[in-house]
């Protein structure tokens, strides 16, 4: 049984790397680019939450347009993605 496991997992990173092979680079970099901006943005709402805690809500607003417009840059990159495949 253990071994099965073992099978079934090296299988699906094998299945895994071959599909890596075959995206471009231009792919690999927009799916990057789109990670990037979601890291951000995730992170700038966090900073807008805190700001929120703290009582100061012209931090929060600023911090929050700027997470929007990561969350906005990111799915663009995704866009391209989906567009070239």
């Amino acid at each position: 049984m253990k071994f099965r496991n073992t099978a079934i997992i090296a299988s699906a990173l094998a299945i895994g790397t071959l599909g890596a092979c075959s995206e471009s680079t231009e792919e690999a970099k927009e799916d990057l680019a789109e990670q990037q901006y979601e890291s951000q943005e995730d992170v700038l709402e966090e900073q807008a939450d805190l700001a929120e805690a703290q009582g100061d809500e012209a931090q929060e607003e600023a911090l929050d347009a700027k997470a929007d417009a990561m969350g906005e840059a990111g799915d663009a990159a995704e866009d391209q993605v989906d567009e070239t495949m």
